[in-house]
């Protein structure tokens, strides 16, 4: 059984990413979370990762730290699945991916994942409306190409890259980004995803019953 270590369901945006793919991938796996900022996470976290982060997925004595190599780990038990089938469209896909681990830093520091809020209202700066204004152009140019195959990014299968921009779906849902027409439908998707939804719950009850925080200190 694996095992995945993920930090807040609110806040962890990089432990989303692997947990809604190991969920649509159908691998079983225990899921152990460590509220952020805590003394639990301080006492803790150094049994699990040799980075002191979160997420971190346990296979017996492998430690696989690190969102994007946990999904390719998790893709190749299962065969393969994380990727599209072709290889020109798997080429795209990981370009996206590494696109998204890398980059859109002034969104992703103006926009943090609050993953139990809607309406709030923080306005971005020029570098923060560019990185929305990509992701933008990057799904609808997918759903342009791939739509009539299905509704995700690459079309009938869900792939890394959508576990990639899950919590993008969600800052965009909570600062009430505007998008084009095809960006919007793929978040109205995204947002009706049962493994998301399954997120959101969790990280309403953080907040709700647990009394975790809205923001990232």
């Amino acid at each position: 059984m694996l095992t995945l270590v993920i930090g807040d369901k609110n806040l962890s945006s990089w432990s989303l990413r692997p947990w809604i793919l190991l969920r649509h991938l159908g691998l079983p796996f225990t899921e152990l979370r460590l509220p952020l900022d805590t003394p639990q996470f301080r006492a803790e976290i150094g049994r699990w990762s040799p980075t002191g982060r979160v997420p971190v997925l346990i296979d017996g004595d492998l430690r696989v730290w690190d969102s994007i190599a946990i999904c390719e780990y998790a893709s190749e038990q299962a065969g393969g699945a994380g990727w599209p089938a072709d290889a020109a469209t798997r080429a795209m896909a990981r370009s996206i991916s590494a696109e998204m681990h890398s980059g859109f830093a002034a969104m992703r520091s103006t926009w943090s994942m609050q993953a139990a809020s809607r309406g709030l209202c923080v306005p971005l700066t020029p570098q923060a409306r560019a990185d929305v204004e990509r992701i933008d152009a990057m799904w609808s140019d997918c759903r342009a190409r791939h739509g009539s195959h299905g509704p995700w990014l690459f079309g009938d299968r869900y792939t890394i890259a959508d576990a990639m921009y899950a919590p993008v779906v969600l800052r965009f849902t909570t600062y009430g980004a505007s998008l084009s027409e095809a960006a919007g439908r793929y978040v109205a998707h995204v947002l009706s995803d049962v493994h998301l939804q399954e997120w959101i719950r969790g990280a309403e009850h953080e907040v709700a019953v647990e009394g975790r925080p809205l923001a990232h200190p």
